[in-house]
């Protein structure tokens, strides 16, 4: 049926849930779906864009802390775990002291 003078089409229809699905998600519990539903258009496309802005930005700052990480292997081809550069480098703790019996006597 393409009926659209007293509704929505289909695809709008389906384009209109999925936005305000994932404002009220994305959200973090900013919103709920009837403030959404009853926004103006012009300021749900805006808080849509707005959202959808913040998590490109997110998604690009985390590959690149991911790419520079990218380069040290924490199992190597053989299935050994290797250990981390900064326990490299840490010192050995020191020994445990040792107690004497003859100390403890006197």
């Amino acid at each position: 049926m393409g009926l659209t003078f007293f509704g929505l089409t289909p695809k709008y229809r389906l384009s209109l849930f999925s936005q305000i699905h994932d404002i009220v998600f994305h959200g973090k519990g900013g919103y709920d779906w009837h403030t959404i539903y009853n926004m103006p258009i012009w300021l749900r496309n805006f808080t849509f864009n707005k959202i959808n802005d913040f998590y490109i930005e997110e998604n690009k700052r985390v590959k690149q802390a991911q790419g520079k990480n990218s380069n040290s292997k924490s199992v190597t081809t053989d299935g050994k775990v290797t250990a981390p550069e900064f326990l490299k480098n840490a010192k050995k703790p020191p020994s445990k002291p040792t107690y004497s019996t003859k100390a403890s006597k006197k």
